[in-house]
């Protein structure tokens, strides 16, 4: 067999292609490896000619098989299908966070450490303490808006 034959590099490679959709899942590596193949029945048929007819054909025969099964090969493989929250203020909201350095009076902005991260905070127009524990109410700008716990709330009434 003569390894330099453009038929036998084509399917060669469109085989490699293939089997590597086993290693790298997704979908998209398996239907290039078919234009692979697809060039090479091409070239064994006598339908193209020469490097750039095969070149042009396994592009489009690429382009074609990816818009066309994409969504076959994704639905017999999957992948991951993994949706996180794209809104973080609504993962801040409600947090309990500590003071770190005096909030208030008025719009003196103050430190709070929340989720292992200190951030400025603004308070509701009173002094809120050092250590004093509080909840966020919103997001204002970089910083957030709080409020201090009352005294019958606890960190465990918040995560309800």
């Amino acid at each position: 067999m003569d390894f330099t034959n453009p038929i036998f590099i084509w399917l060669v490679i469109g085989i490699v292609m293939m089997l590597a959709e086993i290693i790298i899942p997704g979908g998209i590596i398996i239907l290039l490896g078919v234009a692979c193949v697809l060039v090479a029945s091409a070239l064994a048929v006598g339908f193209i000619d020469g490097l750039s007819q095969s070149l042009t054909l396994w592009f489009i025969s690429s382009m074609v098989l990816l818009l066309a099964f994409r969504h076959v090969t994704q639905k017999m493989i999957g992948g991951d299908a993994h949706v996180d929250n794209t809104d973080e203020e609504l993962d801040l909201y409600n947090q309990v966070a500590t003071v770190k350095a005096d909030i208030g009076p008025g719009e003196k902005t103050g430190r709070i450490t929340c989720l292992g991260s200190d951030w400025t905070a603004l308070g509701n127009g009173s002094v809120i303490k050092k250590g004093t524990e509080v909840r966020i109410i919103c997001r204002e700008n970089i910083g957030f808006v709080v409020e201090p716990l009352l005294p019958q709330e606890t960190p465990q009434d918040m995560s309800q």
